[in-house]
C-alpha cells in the first residue's frame, strides 16, 4: 500500500517501523506521536530526597558533638577570674641591682693593695714600685718631659697599709694633730690612692724645696704636667675644691690609662646622691711637708 502523505512512524519505536499506519493499532500509533509524562521515571527526585536525608545524618551528630565541648571552652574564662600571682617582687630578666654606696671615711674612699705579682719597680728608682701599665706610661711621660727640659722625679708610688698606718696615726701622734686636720693632709690605712698601685707623687728635679708642698704648682713640672699628663692617662687625684673635701694636692696623680686602674677609681668616687661632700680643708704649712695622699 502506498504510504505517501501518512505521518512517520517516531524513531523511539524502531520495531514499528517496518508495519504501515494502518497495521498500528489506535491506541498504540497515539501513544508514539505523544508519550505520557505519567511514565517518565523519577530516579532524579529520589536522588534529592536520599541525599538530604544523608546530609541530615552526618550533620545532626556533629552538631551535637560540637555541642558537647561547649563547657570546657568556657573553663579559661572560669580560671581568668583568679587573682593573678604577684610579681612584683620578681627580679625581671636583665635588670640592674641599684648601686650601694661607697663608704668613706673623712672624704676618703676604700682602695684595696695591689697584689704584688702585679707590681714592679721604677728602673731608676728600684724602692719605688706602681702597676706595669701605670710603671711604662711613667716612665715614657718622664722621658717626654726631659727632652722638653723638665725633670720629673717620682717620690712615693705603691704604700702598704702598714706604711699608711705609720704615715697616718704615727705623725699625728707626733704632731698631736686632730684626726680631722690629719685625714686633711694624708688618708688613713686602707683608704689611700696609693695602695692601688696606680697613683705616684711627682716633684721637680729642679726644685727639691717644693716637694709634697702647694709651691709645686709654681714648678716647671707641674705646669708641664697639666699640658702634657693627659696624653700619658695620667690626672690629678686632688685638685682645688676636689667634690672629696680632700686638701689640694698637686703633687699627686694617678694612672687612669687602662679598664681595671679606671673601674678602681671612678667606680669608688660613686658617692651616694644627695650627700654633701666636706669643705676642703686647708693644710697648715706645718703640715705641708708631709701631705702625701
Amino acid at each position: 500500500m502506498d504510504d505517501t502523505g501518512l505521518p512517520q512512524i517516531p524513531n523511539e519505536f524502531p520495531e514499528l517501523s517496518a508495519l504501515s499506519t494502518e497495521d498500528i493499532p489506535v491506541a498504540v500509533r497515539h501513544a508514539a506521536e505523544r508519550p505520557n509524562s505519567s511514565s517518565v521515571p523519577q530516579k532524579p527526585l529520589l536522588l534529592v530526597f536520599g541525599g538530604a536525608i544523608a546530609l541530615v545524618l552526618v550533620v545532626v551528630p556533629l552538631l551535637m558533638a560540637v555541642r558537647s565541648q561547649a563547657p570546657s571552652r568556657s573553663t579559661p574564662a572560669a580560671t581568668s577570674a583568679s587573682p593573678s600571682p604577684d610579681l612584683s617582687s620578681v627580679p625581671q630578666s636583665g635588670a640592674q641591682p641599684a648601686a650601694t654606696p661607697v663608704p668613706s671615711v673623712l672624704g676618703h674612699l676604700p682602695y684595696s693593695e695591689a697584689p704584688a705579682s702585679e707590681l714592679e719597680a721604677l728602673s731608676q728608682y728600684p724602692a719605688i714600685k706602681l702597676r706595669r701599665s701605670a710603671l711604662k706610661k711613667l716612665e715614657e711621660m718622664t722621658q717626654a718631659a726631659a727632652e722638653d727640659g723638665v725633670t720629673l722625679v717620682p717620690i712615693s708610688g705603691f704604700r702598704t697599709e702598714a706604711e699608711q698606718n705609720e704615715l697616718f696615726f704615727g705623725v699625728k701622734a707626733e704632731r698631736g694633730q686632730q684626726t680631722a686636720t690629719r685625714a686633711a693632709l694624708s688618708a688613713p690605712p686602707g683608704y689611700s690612692e696609693h695602695h692601688t698601685g696606680y697613683a705616684v707623687d711627682l716633684g721637680d728635679g729642679d726644685r727639691s724645696d717644693a716637694d709634697l708642698e702647694f709651691t709645686f704648682e709654681e714648678t716647671k713640672a707641674f705646669k708641664w704636667l697639666k699640658d702634657h699628663a693627659a696624653h700619658y692617662s695620667f690626672e690629678m687625684s686632688f685638685p682645688k675644691n676636689n667634690p672629696m673635701g680632700v686638701s689640694y694636692e698637686p703633687w699627686h696623680w694617678r694612672f687612669v690609662g687602662d679598664r681595671q686602674s679606671l673601674e678602681t677609681f671612678y667606680r669608688a668616687e660613686e658617692i651616694e646622691t644627695g650627700r654633701q661632700p666636706p669643705p676642703a680643708r686647708a693644710a697648715t704649712s706645718e703640715a705641708e711637708t708631709d701631705a702625701v695622699q
